[in-house]
């Protein structure tokens, strides 16, 4: 609710085109009651205000500038939602009024809890981040509820244990993530908590290079699919500068003067590269991405080597090896994701690169 009245009185008094000490004698006041009135320094009583209202030919809710807001469910998440973007303190109120409306609404109980920890955390305020884990924990219980495809337990188990580590409790954090570490979602906090904030580094070594070697390997999807994305959507441009974005990261990851994942990842990203230059019709530099692809997948079949710490920093990973499952050898996988690409050129180029290697060998 929202009342604009001292405003009101002063809009109303001069569209009638008097001054304050006129309303004052119609009304029976002093002048100064009306200057605090539309200074709001002070509040007219009920009746005056039906007066005024009568006088001005409005309705006392026009008069008081009175607007009910919208309390359905939908419109509080939003209100709820924009309170969290723009992390405003005075959302507090709001969550609390909407949580003694809808207790049992997983999308109230989970922006709450989220306000009360973004607030909270801002604040240093113990209070208000336990308000906000009280809160998550309600919203584990209410979250079959939930219709979002973005929020699941892995999303609360998250929030639960950021609320602990801004109270100061990094190992209760470190603990609850291990706890619910299903397929290493939570790796990286894992080893970000254990090395900064409980100062062990030995466990917190292995969490962060199985986290590596994850990130790795999304790196490399997530190239490899946008960058096949721009080329048919028409951008090529994009696609070239992510992909050799995508190889100037990966080979700074690579121990030096071994073969390894590394060389067959960048086989593919070379592949895709001369694909990308054969669609902006420079050809010659598209045979050469291909002549390098090839180089790569030879070496790499020359002395295949699938342990993880081919790469760097992966210095706590002995049983981990890495595999790439299109085809026997290296060059086979290139060939089978040149198959893929589905692209005559692109098919054509491969053929004659790996004929004149056949000639050469």
């Amino acid at each position: 609710m929202e009342m604009k009245l001292a405003g009101n009185i002063r809009l109303f008094r001069k569209q009638r085109g008097m001054t304050q000490e006129q309303l004052a004698e119609v009304l029976g006041v002093t002048i100064g009651a009306v200057h605090k009135w539309e200074t709001g320094m002070s509040t007219p009583e009920l009746g005056l205000i039906a007066e005024m209202a009568d006088f001005f030919d409005v309705s006392m809710d026009i008069l008081v500038g009175y607007e009910m807001k919208d309390n359905r469910l939908d419109s509080i998440t939003a209100r709820l939602s924009r309170c969290i973007n723009e992390e405003d303190p005075e959302g507090l109120n709001e969550a609390e009024k909407a949580l003694s409306r809808f207790p049992h609404s997983f999308d109230i109980v989970y922006l709450s809890a989220a306000l009360y920890m973004i607030i909270g955390g801002k604040n240093h305020d113990d209070s208000q981040l336990s308000r906000a884990s009280e809160l998550f924990e309600n919203a584990m219980v209410l979250l079959p509820q939930s219709g979002s495809e973005k929020l699941s337990e892995i999303t609360i188990y998250e929030m639960m244990s950021n609320v602990r580590m801004l109270q100061g409790h990094g190992d209760q954090a470190a603990e609850l993530l291990k706890k619910h570490n299903r397929d290493g979602i939570y790796n990286d906090q894992i080893g970000l908590l254990l090395s900064l904030f409980c100062k062990e580094p030995k466990e917190a070594q292995h969490y962060l290079s199985e986290a590596l070697l994850g990130a790795v390997s999304q790196l490399i999807s997530t190239v490899i699919g946008k960058a096949y994305a721009f080329t048919i959507s028409g951008n090529p441009d994009a696609a070239e500068d992510l992909l050799l974005w995508g190889m100037r990261t990966l080979e700074g990851l690579k121990q030096r003067e071994m073969t390894g994942h590394v060389d067959q990842s960048c086989g593919y990203l070379y592949v895709l590269l001369a694909y990308v230059r054969l669609k902006k019709g420079r050809a010659s530099e598209a045979g050469d991405a291909a002549q390098r692809a090839l180089e790569l997948a030879k070496r790499f079949d020359a002395s295949p080597n699938y342990d993880a710490r081919s790469y760097r920093f992966i210095d706590d990973a002995e049983n981990a090896s890495l595999h790439f499952i299109m085809g026997r050898t290296a060059s086979e996988s290139m060939a089978f994701f040149v198959r893929l690409i589905a692209d005559k050129q692109l098919t054509a180029l491969w053929e004659r690169i790996t004929e004149n290697e056949h000639e050469k060998d």
